[in-house]
Formats: C-alpha cells, structure tokens, sequence
C-alpha cells in the first residue's frame, strides 16, 4: 500500500471525488478505484467519521469515501463494486495506509507470554496510529504550504496595487497626475504638483466659508405669500472633493474646456460644473483680491534687474490686455466686441496691479486713467509704459516710453538707445501678458455665458500667475 499510484484517465469520467482530508482521487481517473457513500447505520456512520478525521464535516448525497481506505478484503468485487457489511476505512496517509492489526481467534494456539505481550503493543501502536487525531501533517508538506500561502499573497497584493492603479486611472482627479509635474503644468499651468499642493494649503481654511453659487430653483419664489416667510436658499451638496473642484477650475482656465467636455471627465452633470466654476471664480477672485500685491519702492530696488541700471527708479511697467467675447458686434469701431484690462509688472516680473476689463473700444489713456493706479503713484517713482499711453500729463511721477516718430521724422542720435533699452525692457510685461493671454479661455472667443464672471475670472488668472511661476 505504500507505493505510488498512477492513474489514467477514464473513457467515461465521473464527478466523484474523495471526501478524506490529503487524497486527490477523483471519478476523472480509472474505474480500480471505486467510491462508497457513509452507512445509513448510526453506529458505523459515526465510526467512518472518527476514521476520516473531518471538522465540520456534513455528510450529503455527494459525500464519498474512495476504496483506497479500505481493507482489499472489504471491497467485494462482484459486478458493482459493494462494500462488506461493517467494513470501515482504515487506510489514510497519516498511518502510512497500514490496517490496523487484527486480535486472535479463540481457536488459535495461545502465545506466549513475552509474545503475547508484544503483540498487544504491536495492536496499541496500530490502534493509536490510525486515531491519532492530534497528528500533524509532515514538515515537508508543512513547508509547502506555508510557501504556497506565502505566492498566494503576493498574487493578492499585486492584484490589489492593479485594482487601485485601475481606479485611479478610471476616476479624473487631481491625484490621478500627483505623480507627474508634466500633466500638472499641462492641465492646471502650474510649475509642479508640490507647488499646486502649497497653494491648495494656503487657500484651505478659507474654503469652509466659501459661499456656493446657487441654481434658480433653489432660491425661494417672489410670488409667495406674504404672510408666510421664505425659505432660505438651500445649499447645493458638493459631489467632488474640495481640491478637484479647485482642479477643474485650473482646468478650465488652462483649457478653455467646454462645459459638457469637464462634465464627462469629472462623470458630473454639467449644471454642477457651471456651479463650480463661478463658485471658484467668486471666492478666488475675493481672496486672491484681498492680498496686497502693490510692492512698496523699497522692495522693487532690492529686486531690481541688473538690466534696470539706466532706469533705477521704474517702479512699474503697465500694458493692456485684450480678449474677444462672443458679444453683438460694432459696426462703428470692430469687426469683433473686445474686452481690454491692464495688467501692472514690477521689473523683477511679478504682478503687481490689475484693472477691471471695459471695453474694447476704450483707449489706452482713457483705460490708464480709469483703471484705478493713480493713487499709488508719486513723484519719486517711475512708470514704464508702450507708445500708446499718452500718460505724461496725467500722472504725478515720470513716465518711460519707446519715443514714437511723426510722418518724416527721425530720432536724434541720444534718443535712440534709450528707446532701443526701453523696448526690451517693456518684454517683461510683454511675457506676463503672453503667459495670461495662454490660458485658453482667454486666447479664443470668450463665450457669452460667462459674461457675468469674466470679469472675476480676468483678475484670478492675473493673480495666479504669482503663484503658477513664483510661488
């Protein structure tokens, strides 16, 4: 019994299979193994489950004991395989598929004592063999099976870093690029992750106050009866995070995105992304607006460029901004409405003044005079501007500008490099204004839909530009 079995495969398999812990038989193999149901005998069927050594183990209609477990002489081989009446399994791996020995007939001689003796030890070992429930299995299979267990749960663990890796490529979401600084300044033009995520922190705290923009159908109706008080607007449930709500608007700002483009990305209606965006517009445009950004005379000469030498006390360089809007056009100035702002640069690049947007028809004096920057003039500074800004009269400080030329005229020979200096010096704000003019939503026709947050939006894509270049 202690040799290996081969076995084939049967003409006519079976789904039989052997209940006994450690034994892979099965009905797919050929018919010298044959398989038996539990007795119906209380007794017997108690005692073939003592001999299985199975926990938990329910006997159906299915449960089955191959005749590999049982004496040869207990299986009668008479047509269909029987067992004989009584017959138990006795044969398992742990007592090494040796029967326990059987005890002497009265009829047979009477050993002695010393054989006697040993012969009942002989049956004691056999007997504790084959119900040795406190067993264990070999080291070797031990071992197997620690090391099986042990791949099992590596499989577990790849599959598990998959399912996450999967989820967070299905869900668009601002820690879907966290690891790449490429996609970042690509989707939101911020120099890198960690940048956007210090200025995330810092704006944080002010977001739990944040007032949400509302739908129409949240406000109370003006129709209501007098006598009954209206309910207050209630506030829309948030179905993004707080920082991918920020993501999507530098999304649309960077991108220029379509509404219904964003609602299929974030898997949101797009009433909720129109919701978000002026929502984001208003606060960034309150927050971003209550940061005092004019730098004082002090600080612009301990930043001043080099190339600033010949002009030591510019205290700004101004230029306009101007964008389409899909408005009604003019036909008296325009073959296009245009919207036009101001944006002010410190010689070292940063932006320090930001008008309101009026409109495109407006000249540059006229846009100078109205944008709100005289009061922060004063006679010890100086102001760089383009050959537009007819200023020189206007305001209380020197003014730096490209000396223009009338109809056959020509510059002296002192004035052309000093306006040779002042052009490319006036290239700093020329980038401030590029790197504006490359969000998106401003480069092509603003649509109408936005004219009432245009404005806002303006002054926060001036604002952020401190912080997407230097934070």
């Amino acid at each position: 019994m202690t040799r290996k079995f081969k076995y084939q495969l049967r003409s006519n398999p079976s789904g039989d299979f052997c209940c006994v812990p450690e034994c892979t038989i099965s009905g797919k193999f050929n018919s010298s193994v044959s398989f038996h149901h539990f007795p119906k005998d209380e007794k017997l069927r108690n005692m073939w489950l003592r001999n299985v050594r199975r926990e938990n183990l329910v006997v159906g209609r299915s449960t089955k004991v191959c005749s590999r477990h049982f004496v040869p002489t207990d299986v009668i081989h008479s047509g269909k395989r029987r067992l004989r009446e009584g017959a138990a399994p006795q044969l398992f791996t742990w007592n090494h598929y040796s029967p326990p020995a059987a005890p002497p007939s009265s009829c047979e001689t009477t050993p002695p004592p010393e054989e006697e003796s040993r012969e009942e030890a002989t049956d004691v070992e056999s007997w504790l063999r084959c119900h040795d429930y406190a067993a264990k299995p070999e080291s070797s299979a031990l071992d197997a099976a620690c090391e099986e267990i042990e791949a099992q749960q590596l499989v577990i663990e790849k599959l598990q870093k998959k399912l996450v890796e999967t989820t967070l490529k299905q869900k668009f979401g601002l820690e879907r690029f966290s690891t790449s600084d490429h996609d970042i300044r690509f989707y939101t033009r911020f120099a890198s992750y960690s940048h956007l995520l210090a200025f995330w922190k810092w704006i944080e705290p002010a977001t739990g106050k944040m007032a949400r923009v509302v739908t129409r159908s949240s406000t109370p109706s003006t129709t209501a009866a007098p006598e009954k008080a209206a309910d207050p607007p209630c506030q829309p449930s948030r179905c993004l995070p707080l920082v991918d709500e920020l993501f999507l608007f530098l999304m649309y700002l960077s991108l220029g995105l379509k509404e219904e483009d964003l609602a299929d990305r974030f898997n949101i209606y797009p009433t909720a992304v129109s919701r978000i965006i002026k929502t984001w517009a208003n606060s960034l445009y309150t927050l971003l607006g209550a940061v005092g950004i004019w730098m004082s005379p002090e600080k612009i000469r301990a930043t001043m460029p080099s190339v600033f030498g010949q002009f030591p006390d510019t205290q700004v360089l101004v230029d306009s901004v101007e964008m389409r809007c899909e408005m009604p056009s003019s036909f008296l100035y325009k073959s296009h409405t245009t919207l036009k702002g101001m944006i002010g640069v410190s010689p070292h690049g940063a932006v320090t003044f930001v008008s309101s947007l009026f409109s495109g028809s407006i000249s540059d004096k006229e846009l100078f005079w109205q944008s709100g920057i005289f009061p922060l003039l004063d006679k010890d500074m100086a102001v760089m501007v383009d050959n537009g800004f007819r200023i020189d009269e206007l305001v209380p400080c020197k003014v730096y500008r490209p000396a223009s030329l009338s109809k056959n005229s020509q510059l002296s020979h002192d004035k052309v490099p000093v306006t040779e200096d002042t052009a490319q010096l006036m290239m700093h704000v020329e980038k401030a204004t590029r790197r504006i003019k490359e969000n998106k939503l401003f480069d092509t026709i603003v649509p109408q839909t936005i004219a009432g947050s245009i404005n806002q939006l303006f002054v926060v894509a001036c604002l952020l530009n401190n912080f997407q270049y230097k934070p």
